[in-house]
């Protein structure tokens, strides 16, 4: 299947017509992060809402910081939204896996108790709920508007996190590295070992 450079309203399109009122775009980011928690986020759009800057929106990996806190600020004054995280407390006794899971669930929860409705389809970035009404897509992000929004205000809300526990932690760069494993991060590992907020379960320590 040929991957689409630009999401659309295709996907969402399908649903819309076959009469579900709330089409859930879910996405996670800092699945695969050293550090910091992992955030996933939820989009629900009017049926065949247009607006000029939606032609803007992408995967977030490929748009710029600036261009994703604009559109993050859009995506939210125009959207029934959520957003949620796993601590890293979960991650280390758990696993990524369940972590990825939980949190995605808990996005999905929190809008389902908001709408107070039945007649929804959720559709997941490339991970399976193990629910009837959603759909997986593999690259959804770069597919459709609704999930490449979830990544947009899910990024935007977790770098402004490794922001802030940059200024706590300023050996490990965070606010470069968002606490993906960079050269400079894994440098930094050498050099100062493992704060409190590294992923004990990732097995760090053969950076140390």
């Amino acid at each position: 299947m040929k991957i689409l450079t630009k999401p659309t309203f295709s996907e969402e399109s399908y649903y819309w017509q076959s009469n579900i009122d709330y089409i859930i775009g879910l996405d996670e980011v800092g699945r695969g992060a050293f550090a910091g928690p992992i955030v996933a986020a939820g989009v629900i759009f009017k049926p065949n809402f247009k607006h000029d800057l939606l032609g803007r929106i992408n995967d977030s990996k490929l748009l710029k910081p600036k261009i994703r806190e604009e559109l993050s600020e859009f995506i939210k004054e125009n959207s029934i939204w959520a957003i949620e995280s796993v601590d890293l407390n979960f991650i280390n006794i758990h696993g990524i896996g369940k972590a990825n899971f939980a949190v995605l669930q808990k996005v999905l929860n929190k809008l389902k108790t908001r709408l107070n409705s039945e007649n929804y389809f959720a559709l997941v970035d490339g991970f399976d709920l193990k629910i009837n009404k959603q759909k997986r897509i593999i690259k959804g992000d770069r597919r459709s508007l609704s999930i490449a929004s979830a990544s947009i205000i899910a990024k935007v809300y977790r770098d402004n996190l490794m922001n802030k526990l940059d200024k706590k932690y300023p050996e490990y760069y965070f606010s470069n590295n968002k606490g993906y494993g960079t050269k400079i991060h894994r440098e930094a590992l050498k050099k100062f070992g493992l704060s409190e907020i590294h992923r004990s379960s990732f097995n760090l320590n053969k950076y140390l």
